[in-house]
């Protein structure tokens, strides 16, 4: 992985992990999801008047991942219900690398090599040992989280695969983002009919993680058209270090020994990766 694949995939990497916080500490998470991507709809409604279309091969896996990402919205907020930040984001973006790697080797036949192996492996291991901690996960938080990471590594492929076909990776972005923002105004409409009271703070905060999310995974999109899914996807999720950090200072979640020993597990896989 060149230098500026590494320092933009873990820029990202700090701003997912921002707008996950941000949506882990809304009142209604739903709603939070559902104003982020109206604010997504907007920005890329906009750009879509300037940008190119991507190629026509792509299209299909643009709608795939669209509908796949809606389904991950539903499932992320349910995860979030189910356990606080630093529990249930380890597990639902631990699981996510190796399964984009074996993904990325079955349906685009990427090959591993074994420093990047490892690097996986580490990263894995240490975001997935942070949810356990000397304490048991509450009910339904295992089935959910995971139901959460096998959607990450179904959108992280077909993304992975669509991007490469597209031609230009900000088109495919763009596209594949407005699809996936307008379908969750009506399954909220559907799901829940009224929106709840947010104050001007709350809305505003989840309108600006929409934002954010669009430049975090619109960076992970444009590195894999070069680099491997799986490397690329091992390296995001080291984003779990960084809503750890977040989930102590901001939400008040408990910061321990054996939390910071897996960073520093997930901080030799990215090293892996790097080389």
């Amino acid at each position: 992985m060149t230098p500026l694949l590494f320092a933009a995939v873990t820029g990202a990497a700090i701003l997912h992990a921002g707008w996950n916080a941000v949506l882990r500490g809304g009142s209604d998470r739903l709603w939070s999801m559902t104003l982020m991507m109206i604010a997504v709809a907007l920005v890329t409604g906009a750009a879509a008047l300037v940008l190119p279309w991507p190629n026509a091969a792509s299209l299909p896996y643009v709608i795939a991942s669209a509908l796949i990402h809606a389904g991950y919205n539903l499932s992320l907020v349910r995860t979030y219900r189910t356990g606080d930040l630093g529990q249930t984001y380890p597990i639902s973006r631990g699981s996510s690398p190796v399964l984009v790697s074996l993904g990325a080797m079955a349906f685009a036949h990427e090959a591993v090599t074994p420093v990047s192996a490892f690097g996986i492996a580490l990263v894995s291991g240490g975001i997935v040992s942070l949810a356990f901690q000397g304490r048991a996960l509450r009910a339904g938080t295992l089935p959910a989280a995971l139901t959460t990471g096998v959607l990450i590594g179904a959108y992280t492929v077909v993304d992975g695969i669509g991007v490469r076909l597209a031609g230009d990776s900000l088109a495919y972005a763009n596209a594949m983002f407005l699809l996936w923002s307008v379908t969750m105004p009506p399954l909220f409409l559907v799901l829940r009919g009224r929106p709840p009271a947010y104050t001007g703070r709350e809305t505003a905060m989840a309108l600006a993680g929409g934002v954010v999310s669009i430049l975090a995974y619109g960076i992970v999109i444009w590195a894999m058209r070069s680099g491997a899914m799986g490397v690329v996807s091992a390296l995001r999720e080291t984003s779990v270090v960084y809503a750890a950090l977040i989930g102590r200072v901001f939400l008040k979640e408990r910061l321990s020994p054996h939390r910071a020993a897996a960073c520093l597990a997930i901080a030799a896989g990215a090293a892996c990766l790097a080389a």
